[in-house]
């Protein structure tokens, strides 16, 4: 480094420092620049917050500040990633929603232009214990499920605010994907009822939002065949003998399969002609070859392959990135130096699959009841969580509900065309697909799904005609 440019490193981290005092923000967290990264205006921070001090449990956290000079006065929003086990860092911060994503040669950064953080301060943990970075010297809390993991989740925010206690009046959103159908209600539940006890700091909730949520498993299960015979990816005779012989009631994350041999049969053909060639989170993307982009890598070759203008090799280039030493230090991640390399979905993880099981929509209704506004929205190129399954979950919450239809389903618009389709009902609850948008809705989609965030945290119901919107 030259003398200039270190002379202007450290003014940057003195005057970040200074900042940070003033904001209450924990210096001791600020990422001053991450390797390859490109400049920004805005800050992000990293480190660890402790869930049980006696065991040794501690979460791994990344935030983001909202772009565009108005942070102070934007909201937070939480995002988590599903598996269960897998990273939000991995997911939903470098390969979808964040600010950056890596470059081909999984040395560096770019930026994203459509992040999130262009309408909210955005935070991302890795959540639970064993995934990512996080961790816990006790390997015992390793064995766990979803219960604890809300109730992590509650000590998280609870610490995370003492270390940001601007944060603590902001409105709060909640937002996630996947398994976070789990993850998110249950965390919001737990949010109610700490504000329920509570005498005086209260969570100020205002929305839950989730992408392609597991939510009831007997209805998501069959969607996921009805979606594989709607999309010709299997024939008539498969996908009848399936709906005809087929009971998913009996289905369970523990024991995924059906008493019918016939229908046991016809699953096992399903899996044998879908195959391993095709990227089920999204049917129309090609796939990556990892032995081959792994070995690219090594050689500090760019690997890029780009298909429908979407990088099908980001995840592996990602991974080559958190693993780089210097990487982690400016994270101020891995400070326990664990005996593995970080992964985007945890190896070591022990967790309940029958909580899998577990329906959500009761859990739903409750967050609704106390007016937050609830958006299920899907990629409708998904067949791991089809929105065939989450539209007719979201109808049958808002009849339980006594909701009436509001907004009729129809399409919504984005730069004079086509975002998606949607429904409200009741005014508190949104149904919303993402055109040509994979399982991973801003990773496939990222202006649609900027598009989506924004009129979510606003308030205001999607477009409905070809105007131009606020993001055009």
């Amino acid at each position: 480094m030259k003398f200039g440019e270190m002379g202007m490193f450290w003014f940057c981290v003195i005057m970040s420092v200074v900042v940070g005092v003033v904001d209450g923000f924990p210096v001791e967290d600020l990422v001053v620049k991450l390797p390859g990264q490109p400049s920004v205006g805005f800050r992000q921070y990293g480190g660890y917050v402790d869930v049980d001090v006696k065991n040794g449990r501690s979460l791994f956290y990344y935030f983001v500040e909202a772009d565009g000079g108005d942070a102070d006065h934007k909201p937070l929003s939480l995002w988590l990633n599903g598996g269960p086990g897998c990273s939000s860092m991995g997911g939903g911060a470098f390969t979808e929603l964040g600010p950056f994503f890596p470059t081909g040669d999984g040395r560096g950064l770019r930026r994203n232009s459509k992040s999130w953080n262009k309408a909210s301060n955005l935070l991302f943990v890795e959540s639970p214990a064993g995934v990512g970075w996080s961790y816990s010297n006790t390997s015992s809390d390793y064995t766990t499920g979803d219960a604890n993991t809300a109730k992590d989740m509650h000590t998280f925010l609870l610490n995370w605010y003492k270390k940001f206690p601007s944060f603590r009046t902001r409105d709060l959103y909640l937002t996630g994907e996947s398994y976070a159908g789990h993850y998110i209600p249950q965390l919001a539940i737990a949010l109610l009822d700490h504000n329920e006890r509570s005498t005086g700091f209260k969570f100020n909730i205002k929305g839950v939002a989730i992408g392609n949520p597991l939510l009831k498993l007997d209805r998501d299960v069959p969607s996921v065949y009805e979606y594989y015979w709607s999309h010709g990816m299997i024939s008539d005779e498969i996908g009848l003998t399936i709906m005809n012989d087929c009971n998913f009631e009996d289905y369970t994350f523990a024991s995924p399969h059906n008493e019918s041999g016939v229908c046991n049969a016809a699953l096992s053909q399903t899996n044998s002609i879908i195959g391993e060639y095709i990227n089920n989170y999204d049917v129309i993307l090609d796939v990556c070859y990892p032995s081959l982009v792994e070995q690219e890598l090594r050689l500090k070759k760019t690997v890029t392959k780009i298909s429908y203008g979407v990088d099908v090799c980001m995840s592996l280039e990602r991974r080559f990135y958190f693993n780089l030493p210097e990487v982690q230090q400016a994270l101020h991640a891995n400070r326990t130096k664990l005996p593995y390399s970080w992964t985007m979905c945890s190896g070591i993880l022990n967790y309940n699959d029958n909580d899998g099981n577990i329906n959500i929509l009761p859990l739903l209704k409750r967050i609704i009841n106390n007016k937050i506004p609830v958006w299920i929205f899907s990629g409708d190129q998904d067949s791991v969580v089809p929105l065939l399954g989450s539209r007719t979950l979201v109808r049958e919450l808002a009849h339980d509900l006594g909701f009436k239809v509001t907004v009729p389903y129809g399409a919504w618009f984005h730069k004079g065309q086509v975002g998606g389709w949607a429904t409200e009902y009741g005014n508190l609850l949104t149904f919303a697909t993402v055109r040509g948008a994979a399982h991973m809705v801003p990773y496939a989609q990222p202006s649609r799904a900027l598009h989506l965030f924004s009129s979510f945290i606003r308030g205001s119901r999607l477009p409905n005609n070809t105007r131009p919107s606020i993001e055009d």
